[in-house]
């Protein structure tokens, strides 16, 4: 191919010129191929993690193979000649290859000399380094060996110095925080030279020491206490947490100080002889004692300076050891069998606590004290979930007892002088009860929340239940028995007690409820203020139903009046009657039982203006109502009577002959008649009904009723 000849390229069209379609794209590049570390993989997935299509790389990658051989052809093309040319040159290459493997065999031994040299090197420094390590740690070992019986020896002479007495009490206590001290590197020396029988055989009299510091410091702490020398206990104290044995410095001043206290205090009776599991009284001495008796030591371990803050006298020795003597002597105060005893006791209780908190000098501190266990045990011995069930029981019940029957309140009137129902009344005080400072519990505020709503929920339940039942006069469910007897005035309570009561809750009893829980967020103060105006409002929504039952009770006392209406068309449909002139009787007793009921104290002292017109307007609106549809349906039965008569009369009248089929009838029709009585009535209703203040006009049954029995020239426009 020496004679090959390349080639022109054809011409670049300007396409080609101004976009090489021949070139790599950019996110391309070719030149990561030429690493010696190249790896295909990651090539790959860096590509395809910038979002390159896999289509798209490995039509690239293919285009770049072909790019490959086409520069290698032209490469091969154009040096061919040095090509074919380049096994020429290679001559001898064999015997040049058998002269340079010698040295490099020589090279190759000389090295793996050098490395056996070295490796032996670096093993026999191992060995030295590691036997240095042993003698290192054997030296160690022996070192806290002879130190702890150096220590050990020193502490038993040093207890022998303390148990001769020569010495004071304030050099005693600081001879056993040196022996503390000591006993404590005796453990660390021990510790790190174990399972060796010399350690073993020193362990024996460690432990015969520590019983007699022990021993030992126990005196001095009690002695300490009892003279309540402050420089004896600081000493002591810091023996102890040296020790550390903290609990058994807690124990020794419970034991010495606190119960001797408390078995004088807390007993089955009280100093003023009165008997009782009352604690208000044994709290206020224990309060005094811890003043008087345990301030020096609680001061002393409550320093941050002291070191001592690891000690909590409050907790695990007063505390403790009051409700021992507690469960021993009182164990009744725990019942919430008798609720006000329990809630008194419950609340001394938590004063007392809040009274220990007050000794401890940052939030963490009391954070960490009712974290205690003997603080969560004393807290579980109140049993706030069953006394919430009595007095739920107790309210509660209260309530449901009183709900059965409309009663006054007349017993009731210095509790609640507002009120006109018993019921009303029982349910005012209970929901005040849930409020009060003698049943209230702080944590169960949210439970006595919900008994308060369920309380409103229950009145308002009794008075929609059992006006429901009357309406459909179905079977009546406990409780609403009274529904059936019960006047107008009787729901005229209802109505003033609803009123009372949604005034009281929205205004002063919303307000004591706020007051109450002011230390809570603001958002649960909006929880709550919004869950008992809902409550309230749901109370306000039955107005409206004992409203409608007030206008049903005195419509159906009305109405009894409407059933002259037969005795009318009867009498009407006498051919030989005039034409009336004159309102029916019944007339005037329809607006009687609305205008005693009006006129009545209950409705006058106890109903607002508005609601008597509201009653006015809804029962004059049903009674004409009922009026109509009574007058309406006699007055058709009456139409087609009398047609049923005239088709008898014409059928007669043929049967007569030809004389009396001339023979006219001049009389007015019976309908005529009772439309004529009927129109009269309505006149005199319409002018009872404007004594009372309002216009016939206005009652859209009036209306009706006009239209049906007026005379045709007077049907559009109502006069009385």
């Amino acid at each position: 191919m020496s004679d090959s000849v390349a080639s022109l390229p054809s011409p670049r069209s300007a396409a080609d010129v101004f976009w090489d379609d021949s070139r790599p794209p950019l996110w391309f590049n070719p030149s990561p191929f030429l690493s010696p570390v190249f790896d295909s993989e990651s090539f790959i997935s860096d590509l395809l993690r910038t979002f390159v299509p896999f289509d798209t790389l490995r039509s690239e990658l293919r285009s770049h193979v072909t790019s490959l051989n086409s520069e290698l052809l032209d490469r091969i093309n154009r040096d061919y000649a040095d090509f074919v040319d380049l096994s020429t040159k290679l001559v001898d290459i064999d015997a040049t290859a058998t002269r340079m493997r010698a040295p490099l065999l020589e090279l190759r031994d000389e090295i793996n000399t050098f490395r056996g040299s070295v490796e032996a090197a670096r093993v026999a420094r191992a060995s030295g380094l590691n036997e240095r390590y042993d003698a290192a740690v054997a030296r160690e070992v022996l070192e806290s060996s002879l130190e702890a019986f150096r220590v050990v020896s020193k502490v038993e002479k040093l207890i022998q110095e303390q148990q001769d007495g020569a010495s004071t009490r304030e050099t005693q206590s600081m001879v056993l925080e040196r022996i503390a001290s000591e006993l404590s590197r005796i453990k660390f020396y021990m510790d790190h030279a174990q399972n060796l029988p010399f350690i073993e055989n020193l362990e024996k009299r460690t432990q015969s020491a520590s019983v007699l510091f022990d021993a030992s410091l126990r005196h001095c702490f009690v002695v300490g206490l009892n003279k309540r020398d402050s420089i004896v206990i600081y000493n002591c104290l810091r023996a102890y947490a040296a020790s550390d044995n903290i609990k058994n410095a807690e124990e020794i001043f419970r034991a010495t100080i606190v119960a001797p206290f408390m078995r004088k205090v807390i007993a089955h009776e009280a100093y003023d002889g009165t008997s009782g599991d009352e604690l208000e009284n044994d709290y206020r001495q224990i309060k005094l004692f811890i003043a008087k008796d345990c301030e020096m030591l609680l001061e002393i371990s409550s320093n941050d300076k002291s070191g001592l803050h690891v000690f909590n006298f409050l907790a695990n020795s007063i505390l403790k050891e009051v409700l021992s003597a507690i469960q021993k002597v009182k164990p009744g105060v725990f019942s919430p069998g008798r609720p006000t005893e329990f809630l008194k006791n419950y609340k001394a209780s938590l004063d007392f606590l809040a009274h220990l908190e007050g000794y401890y000098p940052s939030r963490s501190a009391v954070t960490k004290f009712r974290a205690e266990a003997i603080c969560i045990e004393f807290m579980k011995q109140w049993n706030v979930g069953v006394y919430f069930s009595l007095r739920f029981q107790e309210i509660a019940g209260g309530l449901d007892s009183s709900l059965v029957f409309i009663q006054d309140s007349d017993s009731d009137k210095q509790s609640s002088p507002t009120l006109m129902l018993r019921q009303s009344v029982t349910l005012l005080e209970s929901l005040r009860s849930c409020w009060k400072e003698d049943v209230l519990v702080f944590s169960a505020a949210d439970k006595f929340l919900r008994l308060a709503l369920q309380l409103l929920s229950r009145y308002c339940n009794w008075v929609s239940s059992a006006v429901n039942a009357r309406k459909s006069n179905a079977s009546l469910t406990p409780g609403c028995e009274w529904v059936v007897s019960a006047t107008a005035e009787d729901f005229v309570y209802v109505i003033h007690d609803v009123n009372c009561i949604v005034s009281e809750v929205r205004g002063d009893y919303l307000g004591h409820i706020s007051h109450y829980l002011s230390s809570c967020p603001s958002e649960v103060l909006d929880v709550v203020r919004k869950s008992i105006l809902q409550g309230v409002e749901s109370l306000q929504n039955v107005l409206p139903l004992v409203k409608k039952t007030i206008i049903e009770v005195i419509v159906d006392k009305s109405v009894e009046e409407l059933s002259q209406l037969k005795g009318i068309a009867a009498t009407c449909m006498m051919s030989n009657k005039p034409l009336p002139i004159r309102h029916s009787p019944y007339v005037v007793g329809l607006l009687r039982p609305l205008k005693a009921f009006l006129e009545g104290d209950k409705a006058r002292h106890y109903l607002t203006h508005e609601t008597r017109e509201e009653l006015l307007l809804g029962t004059l609106t049903e009674m004409t109502r009922r009026y109509y549809e009574l007058a309406a349906g006699r007055l058709s039965d009456a139409r087609k009577t009398e047609t049923y008569l005239q088709k008898t009369r014409k059928n007669a009248q043929k049967r007569a002959g030809a004389a009396a089929s001339g023979v006219a009838d001049h009389n007015e029709s019976g309908t005529e008649k009772m439309c004529m009585q009927l129109f009269l009535d309505l006149q005199e209703y319409g002018r009872n009904i404007c004594a009372l203040g309002l216009n016939p006009a206005d009652i859209e049954p009036y209306c009706s009723l006009w239209k049906c029995v007026a005379p045709p020239d007077r049907q559009n426009k109502i006069s009385v």
